[in-house]
């Protein structure tokens, strides 16, 4: 079958609303949004007031984390705070999923000094974990470099993401080119200018536009 009767290149679904994004935080704690848990330590009180204090607004305060992913979408936190005795499983696997999902800056407060929690904490996206008690002094410093080591990584991520997207739609142009060069009988060429050609008419990316072409093909060619 000649390329000439793909039918008609398929609309893209419309996606769901995306999460709240994450913005860079100002400098200093002043103006900070919040959100509290409270993991077993029941210290959540003295951070309450002391990022009062320094003019943050603590917009929640929560007794589970497995409420955390409900409240960051509801209450869109610049920082959450985990204040624990020793991070428990649900509460690391909450965090993981968090910052897969809606990464925020984590800062975590424990009592327990043990490597295990520690690193499972920091392998689930925690940006600072802090041991050997709660000095109201210290945190305001705390959310600073929690911050910049969240807003580090984060850059790093995004631009792993972009190289991986860049590659995925190099991929699928080789692809959709090859499906036109088998279609339409056509050279690379030719059939990378007539892809180009449907992205220019439709006001689209190129790679869009070859995920659509090897849609199209796929409708007329299960495999």
């Amino acid at each position: 079958m000649r390329a000439d009767r793909l039918p008609p290149l398929p609309m893209l679904q419309p996606s769901s609303p995306s999460p709240p994004a994450y913005s860079p935080a100002q400098p200093g704690a002043a103006g900070l949004r919040v959100l509290l848990i409270d993991d077993g330590a029941h210290r959540v009180e003295l951070i309450r007031q002391e990022l009062t204090r320094q003019g943050c607004e603590v917009v929640g305060v929560i007794d589970s984390a497995t409420l955390i992913h409900d409240c960051v979408l509801r209450l869109k936190p610049d920082v959450v705070i985990v204040d624990s005795e020793s991070p428990t499983r649900d509460t690391v696997e909450n965090l993981a999923l968090l910052n897969s999902q809606m990464p925020r800056p984590v800062v975590v407060f424990s009592e327990d000094a043990a490597d295990d929690p520690m690193r499972r904490a920091l392998q689930a996206g925690v940006s600072a974990y802090v041991v050997a008690g709660l000095q109201p002094s210290r945190l305001a410093p705390v959310l600073q470099v929690a911050i910049a080591r969240f807003e580090q990584d984060l850059a790093l991520r995004q631009e792993l993401n972009k190289a991986q997207a860049q590659l995925s739609g190099r991929k699928s142009i080789e692809r959709a080119k090859g499906i036109l060069m088998s279609e339409q009988g056509l050279d690379e060429d030719a059939a990378y200018k007539r892809l180009r050609r449907l992205a220019m008419d439709r006001g689209e990316p190129l790679a869009v536009v070859a995920e659509r072409v090897i849609e199209a093909h796929q409708l007329l060619r299960p495999s």
